[in-house]
């Protein structure tokens, strides 16, 4: 059961941001079709960050796709965009329809079950877009997101469902944490493909 019956929520967060959920945005066959092509087609490796200096590797996966071989550095390491396939290119097209928003790059994760999650945190990196929109398409397993505010901690959560999107847009960054909570309950992957606008600097 679609818990907003296809609606737009305007706004998630209660204050000091912007998060639209748009609840799903494609068909059960059309989002189990991308979830598979997407599993065999993207250059997946385990991600890598780098916290009070030491290396870890987490069973998570990810992958970075954009216009061009341009690098992403975020959790102290460093990543340089894989070129576009057509399966990217086609859902790139139609969030973009959708939210009316133009990306240039996608970070995509792959959570093998609930025991794979993101801890607290914000899409703050000097190469984004201040302010811009990061929209967030779900496929597979549905997961709990959540929301926590920086200074008065206040949260707010919501389940993404198969085939959904959700965009987090204007100040949220600055001012609100997100995460993908870890669940027992969860048997079943999850990839997520986060659409994102990198700013260009000439040297």
């Amino acid at each position: 059961m679609n818990l907003f019956d296809n609606d737009t929520i305007a706004n998630l967060l209660p204050y000091d941001g912007g998060v639209t959920y748009y609840g799903k945005i494609l068909k059960l066959e059309e989002a189990n079709d991308y979830f598979n092509k997407l599993m065999n087609n993207i250059a997946w490796k385990n991600d890598e960050a780098i916290i009070f200096g030491k290396h870890i590797i987490t069973g998570r996966k990810v992958a970075w796709y954009g216009d061009t071989n341009f690098s992403y550095t975020y959790s102290n390491t460093t990543k340089e965009a894989n070129i576009w396939i057509p399966e990217l290119l086609s859902l790139k097209q139609l969030i973009e329809e959708r939210t009316g928003a133009k990306f240039n790059s996608c970070l995509l994760n792959l959570y093998h079950n609930g025991n794979e999650g993101v801890s607290w945190h914000s899409d703050g990196e000097e190469a984004l877009k201040k302010h811009g929109v990061i929209a967030s398409l779900s496929l597979g397993a549905e997961r709990k997101f959540s929301f926590k505010h920086k200074k008065t901690q206040d949260t707010t959560s919501i389940i993404l469902e198969n085939g959904s999107l959700l965009t987090m847009q204007g100040t949220t960054q600055t001012h609100w944490l997100h995460s993908i909570p870890k669940s027992k309950k969860v048997t079943h992957p999850r990839i997520s493909l986060t659409f994102r606008t990198i700013v260009y600097t000439s040297t």
